[in-house]
């Protein structure tokens, strides 16, 4: 009997860390879902929204920072438990992160919709941040599911997000290039675009460390993880544009 209570309580304590990583999760969707939202429509109320509600997520990894050291402490677990609590805490790292990008974007709202820009820019980012939300939800079920059977192409995806954000560069230096009244706005949207890529690498962050949990087994490592836009250049990017 003591030993059924002991194995039991210790379930609960690791369905504690899942729980809080799944609260998390839906949380930081919803920061960046809507700070893009924000920065779209020129909502400076949500964006201040936004930035007050990435406190949850700060909270949140400390607390399953400090329950994971109390598990181990008390525990001792080995192999698929250490796995799952060294898991949890990573990967409240990564979500962690993933808020403060949400919230770098709001921050932006303002400055950006001063100057209204073209809704074809808008509409980039949109897009960026649609490809960037999917691959966060993606992997996040398959950490509740523990299922890795798409986790390979969910990490591949993350070359979509790079590909579309260097695009996404070129064409917002572009702007600037044409007008330098607006390069003060069109260098805001270049940071919400870069913090929008960035979640995308979080996000396959959160793929490696559900494939390490479930198999005990890391990832191959040869996955390229950097955009292109460290290539372009305003030279090339004239030449490229046919007006």
């Amino acid at each position: 009997m003591p030993t059924h209570h002991i194995v039991s309580a210790f379930d609960e304590e690791l369905k504690y860390l899942a729980n809080r990583i799944a609260a998390m999760g839906g949380h930081a969707e919803r920061m960046v879902d809507q700070a893009v939202f924000a920065l779209v429509n020129s909502d400076h109320g949500l964006a201040r929204q936004v930035v007050a509600n990435d406190e949850f997520l700060d909270i949140g990894q400390r607390e399953i920072d400090e329950k994971a050291i109390v598990i181990i402490a008390r525990r001792q677990p080995m192999a698929d438990d250490l796995r799952e609590i060294i898991g949890a805490i990573r990967i409240s790292g990564d979500l962690e992160r993933v808020g403060d990008l949400g919230k770098n974007i709001a921050k932006r709202v303002v400055a950006v919709t001063e100057a209204r820009q073209p809704v074809r820019l808008f509409r980039g980012i949109e897009s960026l941040a649609e490809l960037a939300l999917t691959q966060l939800k993606d992997v996040l079920d398959t950490y509740a599911s523990r299922s890795i059977d798409r986790i390979g192409f969910v990490r591949d995806r993350d070359d979509q997000i790079d590909a579309m954000y260097t695009s996404l560069f070129r064409e917002l230096l572009t702007y600037m290039m044409e007008d330098p009244r607006n390069i003060t706005a069109c260098t805001h949207l270049l940071f919400c675009a870069k913090n929008i890529e960035r979640i995308g690498d979080h996000a396959t962050n959160i793929a490696e460390t559900v494939y390490y949990i479930v198999t005990g087994a890391q990832m191959p490592a040869e996955r390229p993880k950097e955009d292109k836009s460290h290539k372009v250049t305003a030279q090339a990017t004239a030449a490229a544009d046919p007006s």
